[in-house]
């Protein structure tokens, strides 16, 4: 007897439909998979076999073999068990129930026959929705997960006999919601905010500029200077998510099976510090199976680096292209899989390798040689994609002595960044794969960055004094047009060029004086 079941598989952040189907024949007794399925999915039968003894059911002695289709695709993981074990059942008549075509059963099994989660429920109950489903079953601790997908009837079940008896209709399974808008409006309360931060004025402009333009930021100083404090504060005054950022930050989490039981929508946006031994796999992903790295897990948020100097330089170089793309692309002899890419790189460095080059108070152990090759471990072209690059000088007493009621709070900050993002969202409108000042292509930068007289002027001896690039130049115009829109300014003009400029002064590594000004503390004054 043959019964088929509806499921699906993930692959990458996404899900595809797959069909279980089950055959029993007369044979000698065995159990067969096909479909290529990995190492899981294999093992799956043992557990299977154990809950259905376990669950009082009986375990047909037939040959047994069980396809999933389509077959010429690999199938991992555990999200099998349940519509195999379900199609054991019917095929051998313990269990009757209606056609279950409109249904998606996903869910993976324990040996007494309780159903665990799995990883990737938002994926898979947006597969069961496109597939034309009208709703998903899946373990209980999936539902807050796969309940923020609209118009799909989500169920969730505890074991396996309460699935047997919803499918035959002598018990339902009640269905589960959620309130989207309450989802979003709700914002955690920080552990940290940016009023913790005594001093460090610059800073903290630096950081609302580089948050209202979705802009790449480099810190610089020596130890203690607050640098870590700083960038574990920048999530804080990012603007809120809407609903697309929150299912595709939810999605790479899910996959990652990072999210707690019960979770639904991540409305907090990510913060990952990985340590510098990180591989390059451990950043950008892979592995097998391959998994999202660093990069992709802080899609929507901020990625920070401490101590960038110290990565390998292999792990900074495959940076390169999720700055540009926004996604990271892992190719294998099987196929290739696409992860969403799209965060902040905060990243700290110390001046030198002793950490004081230029302090007033600490005297410099390090010669010039040494610390032009500490600085050289990070390459141009990686500093070409980071926006902006700001010193960081120690903390004076007088500040440290300071009322925190003097420092403004991370919701005030997040009000100014929000209006900011507004003007931007209007803006690119018509573009809608551009969210922030720091997507615009050369294209988007003519159009809405025009100059004129005076600060055609200024970036022109900007450009022949500090030897920008041709991206530094862009990057330049990119940050003045957002510091433009904090003013709510709808034309650049030559202050907001001029303090645009001071976040580019580490373009040219030959150009050591630049360097070394910066690592004193001493940020190039504004030319005009």
């Amino acid at each position: 007897m043959l019964a088929r079941i509806r499921s699906a598989a993930v692959l990458g952040v996404e899900a595809y439909p797959v069909d279980v189907e089950v055959d029993l024949s007369n044979g000698l007794p065995s159990f067969s998979t096909v479909g290529l399925p990995q190492g899981a999915v294999r093992e799956g039968r043992e557990r299977v076999h154990a809950a259905l003894a376990n669950a009082g059911f009986s375990f047909p002695l037939k040959r047994i073999t069980v396809n999933l289709a389509p077959a010429d695709v690999r199938k991992g993981g555990s999200a099998f068990d349940l519509p195999i074990a379900l199609g054991l059942l019917i095929a051998s008549g313990q269990v009757k129930g209606g056609p279950l075509h409109e249904h998606l059963f996903v869910g993976e099994l324990g040996l007494e026959g309780d159903l665990r989660p799995v990883r990737g429920a938002l994926p898979l109950a947006l597969a069961a929705r496109a597939s034309g489903c009208r709703g998903i079953l899946l373990p209980a601790a999936n539902v807050g997960e796969a309940s923020v997908v609209g118009n799909l009837e989500v169920r969730g079940a505890h074991t396996l006999d309460e699935v047997c008896r919803h499918v035959q209709g002598t018990a339902v399974i009640a269905q589960s919601g959620c309130d989207i808008v309450t989802l979003l409006g709700s914002r955690p309360v920080a552990e940290v905010d940016m009023a913790d931060v005594r001093g460090q004025a610059s800073a903290k402009r630096a950081l609302e500029v580089a948050a209202a333009g979705g802009h790449n930021i480099l810190l610089i100083g020596p130890p203690g200077a607050g640098k870590t404090m700083l960038a574990r504060r920048l999530p804080t005054i990012l603007p809120t998510s809407s609903l697309e950022e929150a299912l595709e930050t939810t999605a790479v989490h899910s996959v990652a099976g990072l999210l707690r039981p019960g979770a639904s929508l991540l409305t907090t946006r990510p913060f990952r510090a990985p340590h510098h031994t990180v591989t390059e796999a451990g950043l950008v992903g892979g592995g097998t199976p391959p998994h999202p790295g660093e990069v992709s897990l802080s899609h929507g948020g901020v990625l920070f680096l401490d101590e960038l100097p110290e990565f390998r330089r292999g792990a900074l170089e495959v940076l390169r292209q999720p700055l540009e793309d926004g996604m990271v692309t892992i190719s294998r002899a099987a196929g290739s899989l696409t992860y969403p890419a799209r965060f902040m790189l905060a990243a700290a460095m110390n001046p030198c390798p002793c950490g004081y080059r230029g302090d007033p108070t600490h005297q410099c152990r390090c010669g010039d040689v040494v610390v032009d090759r500490y600085l050289g471990r990070v390459s141009g072209p990686l500093l070409d994609r980071i926006d902006i690059h700001l010193s960081v000088p120690a903390v004076v007493w007088r500040d440290l002595k300071g009322s925190t009621s003097a420092e403004e709070a991370s919701d005030v900050v997040r009000e100014r960044v929000e209006m900011a993002r507004m003007v931007q969202r209007r803006r690119f409108d018509a573009t809608p794969w551009i969210r922030a000042n720091a997507g615009m292509s050369a294209r988007e930068i003519r159009q809405h960055c025009v100059q004129s007289g005076p600060v055609e002027a200024l970036l022109r001896e900007a450009i022949a004094r500090l030897s920008f690039s041709a991206r530094a130049y862009h990057r330049v115009l990119k940050i003045a047009r957002t510091i433009a829109d904090l003013a709510d300014a709808p034309h650049l003009e030559p202050s907001h060029v001029a303090e645009a400029i001071q976040y580019r002064t580490l373009d040219r590594r030959h150009n050591l004086g630049a360097v070394r000004r910066v690592s004193a503390g001493n940020t190039p004054a504004a030319m005009s």
